[in-house]
């Protein structure tokens, strides 16, 4: 069975996938800078066992991670705890994307991951994928697999805590879809502002894409990442895998 984990700034996103490839339990944790190997390991098979999965199963492990304080504790986990040496999706791993950022090393293993998990599914298509996350990201992948690039913004939740954080009256809200544009109190006005806002920037992000790239093939675009959601009723998407970047591992 393949563990696949997701190490991104908030959580861990982890997924199982069975011998024929379907993905049997997902789990997510928040991330520690500070996490051991053994804190690691433990979690890893209590999840398991608690979804009726034997930790002993696991014959490969796969993970990409943005966190690069985390990595260290991460493959000696799973030294320890799977006796595996995991697989790291970073530079120099052949993915058949053909990367066209200057510097192919700058692209993200998380961006990376959601790019191979889109072509996967959506085989000869000219795609967007835009990934809700602690950023938010939005990547053009051609039908020929080429990463073209795209965008990184601050996701909902850092939007807010900055909001919270940089400001002396500003509280802490839930994250939810405002019924309307137009706030009538604080918490709706910070609520409607963080939500629209980003069904804005993301419209307009993908709209220029399309303009520049890929004006005579339209591309299909894929919603993904803890808030993407969120913001499903918005017809932003053409589909919406939720756990887009787990594919792209497996």
């Amino acid at each position: 069975m393949l563990l696949c984990l997701d190490i991104g700034n908030s959580q861990i996103f982890g997924g199982l996938f069975d011998n024929s490839g379907t993905l049997q339990v997902q789990f997510r944790r928040t991330s520690q800078l500070r996490s051991s190997s053994d804190e690691l390991g433990v979690f890893f098979r209590t999840v398991l066992r608690e979804n009726d999965i034997n930790p002993d199963l696991i014959s490969e492990v796969s993970i990409c991670c943005v966190v690069p304080d985390l990595l260290y504790s991460l493959r000696a986990c799973c030294q320890k705890y799977f006796n595996l040496e995991p697989l790291v999706l970073r530079p120099g791993i052949k993915t058949g994307l053909k990367i066209q950022y200057r510097d192919p090393r700058e692209v993200g293993a998380d961006r990376i991951a959601d790019a191979v998990g889109a072509t996967t599914l959506f085989p000869n298509q000219n795609l967007i994928v835009a990934d809700f996350g602690t950023a938010t990201t939005i990547c053009a992948i051609t039908s020929s697999k080429e990463f073209l690039g795209g965008n990184i913004v601050p996701g909902v939740r850092l939007a807010m805590q900055a909001l919270e954080e940089r400001t002396s009256q500003l509280p802490s809200v839930e994250i939810v879809p405002p019924r309307q544009a137009l706030g009538r109190s604080t918490v709706e006005s910070i609520q409607s502002g963080l939500y629209w806002s980003n069904v804005g920037m993301v419209r307009e992000l993908v709209s220029r894409i399309i303009e520049e790239e890929f004006a005579r093939d339209l591309p299909l675009v894929i919603g993904t990442g803890g808030f993407a959601q969120l913001f499903s009723r918005e017809n932003l998407f053409d589909h919406f895998v939720p756990d887009l970047i787990l594919e792209g591992l497996k």
